[in-house]
């Protein structure tokens, strides 16, 4: 992939990076990037299996999974001024150091469990903008889709292993929330071990638009590209919450026993693990990745409708279906940054805009679920609107998958 800058600006050097002339420091940068990820969605994923032991109400729960996605998309514009101050390795582990002050945090009662929460989120806005711009200039172009692949498939994972300690944990210290809780801490250290050496990587730092001369590139917002990978990634990033937020909710008013809907959000959270792996690698190779935006809105459109249509049937399958689908919209749109954007610069602010609308838009997501849901007495018309959300949204979406020619 081209990795000319703007003009003005010094291109940084093609990614012959490290990883291909020193295997060891190869190795360390893909083990690095690994921690990173593992931990990025560890604390997001503590609160759900915590809440029945640590006797949350029903106004914590909702606050505490707002939270993340409304700071993301406020605190997402940070992050190109992070980048241009401290280049894309620094800027990373600046975000890891946060998070580990943002986990120790929650441990300090409910204040500190709010204040914690809003802190791990602006850290993780930053990783989550600054990711792609990385894995396009540290890695080759034939490995942008693998590691964007690894990145997802790591959060799912490294979240999955934290919730399934949560309960015993807590159950085993005497109810003790805080120490539950303090699991995060482990997986931001070693994230911030594990991405410190590339800190002392020496690579041009992207140029502030003052300094960029010749001629101007128009505001992303002014774009259509820019709206269609918003579209994108809202939509689906919006399903995504609601599904975490209320598919035990909605499996239980079913019929579905509280153990198997628990199942089922496992399998759910499995789910989204493999389809946030298998998009990227799949996508990444091609010029055009309409097919894929296209399939991952009808596989997780399938996954609702099957849930909605035969909620006593054989919900762990939908669940896994839909768990894929979602899966790889939050995983594509990383591939669609790196390979609609022109350079860095370009790819940072696709990035910044899409997640700053898109979380946005996502957290309404679980709020308006429970409003159509308390309207209704029924759980049918919210799975029917986020279904056609995600029909709509692929409708929305081409310009993304494809450079016009």
């Amino acid at each position: 992939m081209p990795t000319s800058s703007a003009a003005g600006t010094t291109a940084p050097p093609a990614p012959s990076d490290t990883a291909r002339q020193i295997p060891a420091a190869g190795a360390l940068l893909v083990v690095g990037f690994v921690l990173l990820s593992l931990n990025t969605r560890v604390a997001f994923g503590q609160i759900g299996p915590l809440a029945p032991i640590a006797h949350f109400g029903s106004a914590t729960v909702t606050v505490l999974g707002l939270l993340p996605p409304l700071c993301m998309g406020l605190f997402a514009p940070l992050a190109p001024m992070v980048r241009r101050r401290l280049g894309e390795e620094r800027g990373l582990l600046w975000a890891s150091v946060i998070l580990v002050a943002g986990a120790i945090l929650r441990m300090l009662g409910m204040p500190g469990l709010y204040a914690g929460t809003i802190v791990v989120s602006l850290a993780t806005a930053v990783v989550n903008v600054l990711v792609p711009v990385f894995v396009r200039a540290r890695f080759s172009h034939r490995h942008v889709g693998t590691m964007m692949g690894v990145y997802a498939l790591s959060m799912g994972v490294g979240s999955a292993i934290v919730a399934a300690l949560v309960a015993p944990v807590a159950q085993a210290s005497g109810g003790s929330w805080q120490l539950a809780i303090g699991l995060a801490v482990v997986p931001a250290v070693l994230a911030a071990a594990g991405i410190a050496p590339q800190a002392r990587v020496h690579r041009p730092r992207p140029a502030t638009p003052a300094t960029d001369a010749a001629t101007p590139r128009r505001h992303v917002a002014r774009t259509a590209l820019a709206w269609s990978l918003t579209a994108f990634f809202g939509i689906q990033t919006l399903a995504f919450y609601t599904a975490l937020a209320w598919l035990p909710s909605a499996l239980i008013a079913a019929g579905t026993s509280r153990t198997a809907a628990g199942t089922c959000q496992a399998v759910l959270i499995l789910g989204v693990a493999a389809g946030g792996f298998l998009a990227p690698v799949l996508a990444a190779p091609r010029n055009d990745q309409r097919p894929h935006i296209l399939g991952t809105a009808l596989v997780s459109a399938a996954g609702f409708a099957g849930l909605l249509l035969a909620p006593n049937g054989p919900s762990a399958l939908w669940a896994a279906v839909l768990g894929i689908g979602l899966g790889a919209g939050q995983a594509l749109p990383g591939v669609l940054y790196a390979r609609r954007g022109t350079d860095h610069d370009h790819v940072a602010a696709l990035s910044t805009m899409a997640q700053t609308c898109g979380y946005l838009i996502a957290a309404t997501g679980p709020a308006l679920a429970a409003g159509l849901h308390s309207a209704t007495g029924s759980w049918t018309i919210p799975l029917a609107a986020v279904t056609a959300a995600l029909l709509l949204g692929a409708a929305l979406s081409m310009r993304a998958g494809h450079d016009p020619r």
